[in-house]
């Protein structure tokens, strides 16, 4: 029996990706292989036949990898992919590995052992709800990692169990590095606080999604065609994790598909009816406007004083507002992907916003969401970071300013 279910696992293994900053190539690699493999995707380490740590070695994610990979049922098996080049090789060391008894049994008695010779180890609390448990905080926990409650006063004055849960750094749809630490009350949110994001310098292989306003910035000769098919191709990513994060998983594939298009070189006229059809489907929809609307409400103004750009700013509203903000860039974007003109990062926009000052979008984003979490129910806080979405590859790369030229 053990010989079958470990050959049934192996044929068609559930794969639930880890993506490290820096590791966005190789996530969408990933993706990508995964898809036309038809191998499913875990969205929680229970579900996880593979774990694949997409990107460069973190060694302060370690725990955070680590915990996934304990929270994995055996059979099991653990390997990484530095960079999109070494997805396929990495995908098939792990089928391999999850296909043999004697590589089973080593890896599920000392998996870091095993891994060393070729892998850096990654990643996390992926996971439906939520990582309990998380990104090694100091309370005292109970068996299955979830932390003991605590009692407070909730929002209406009410002494009610407290919980405190980490969101991230490694959760399914989440933006990779990014951590929150939470305070429940029930399932509403009474405190939130990011904690340190990747700070300037930090060891990244690159921020994928403002590569041609980077590459712009050093003086390398972009086209305005180039960046915004860059741009439209980060909102239908970003597009993906929020409709998944939704409950709309085959609108997430479409919307991962039509990325991938684009970022391979697709022309407009290949896609543009396909996008058409995607864009009416998730715009005029009544169940996701009315899971989405009024959450996360933030003024145009609020966002503006917050520093924060581009699509979020000019959306303002809620996240069914952004949503639609995304669509209508991405729509317009379609229609320019033969521009020959050069980019000029000042003219254009990155697909989170403005740099300036060497400042990236993203750490603006990242600013909003404490306020916007504070009194939102644990659903509903999931659906307002997919909606803003910060891209922290973006902080590391910080020092190489995109300045306006």
């Amino acid at each position: 029996m053990t010989g079958l279910a470990l050959r049934a696992a192996a044929a068609r293994p559930h794969v639930l990706p880890a993506t490290l900053p820096g590791g966005t190539a190789a996530r969408l690699a990933a993706e990508r292989v995964l898809r036309l493999r038809d191998w499913p995707l875990a969205a929680t380490p229970a579900q996880a036949d593979v774990l694949l740590v997409a990107g460069p070695a973190r060694p302060d994610l370690d725990a955070a990898v680590d915990r996934l990979w304990q929270d994995m049922p055996a059979p099991r098996a653990r390997v990484q992919a530095l960079s999109a080049d070494d997805v396929e090789a990495a995908l098939a060391t792990g089928q391999a590995r999850l296909g043999s008894p004697a590589g089973r049994r080593t890896q599920a008695e000392a998996p870091d052992a095993a891994e060393s010779d070729d892998e850096g180890d990654h990643s996390r609390s992926h996971g439906g709800h939520e990582g309990h448990g998380g990104h090694g905080g100091g309370e005292m926990e109970m068996p299955g990692g979830l932390p003991m409650a605590e009692q407070g006063e909730d929002r209406d004055g009410l002494t009610l169990d407290q919980l405190h849960v980490a969101l991230g750094p490694l959760l399914a749809d989440w933006p990779s590095g990014l951590a929150i630490r939470v305070t429940l009350q029930g399932d509403v949110v009474q405190e939130a606080e990011v904690e340190e994001p990747l700070r300037p310098g930090s060891a990244v292989a690159e921020a994928f999604w403002v590569q041609p306003w980077l590459r712009a910035a050093a003086g390398e000769p972009v086209s305005v065609g180039e960046a915004v098919r860059r741009r439209a191709a980060a909102h239908l990513d970003s597009l993906a994790r929020l409709l998944s994060v939704a409950g709309w998983p085959a609108e997430a594939v479409v919307a991962r598909r039509l990325r991938d298009d684009l970022l391979d070189g697709a022309p407009g006229a290949a896609v543009v009816l396909r996008l058409e059809r995607f864009a009416r489907r998730v715009g005029r929809s009544r169940t996701l406007a009315w899971m989405t609307r009024g959450i996360g409400q933030v003024s145009a103004e609020r966002a503006r004083e917050a520093g924060v750009s581009g699509p979020a700013a000019r959306a303002g509203g809620d996240v069914s507002d952004r949503y639609r903000q995304w669509l209508a860039v991405i729509r317009r974007d379609v229609g320019r992907l033969e521009e020959p003109s050069p980019l000029r990062p000042a003219v254009e926009e990155s697909p989170r916003g403005w740099w300036r000052d060497g400042g990236p979008p993203s750490a603006a984003l990242i600013r909003l969401l404490p306020g916007l979490l504070t009194g939102a129910e644990l659903a509903a806080a999931r659906l307002i970071v997919a909606s803003l979405d910060p891209d922290l590859d973006e902080l590391a790369a910080a020092r190489r300013e995109v300045t306006a030229s």
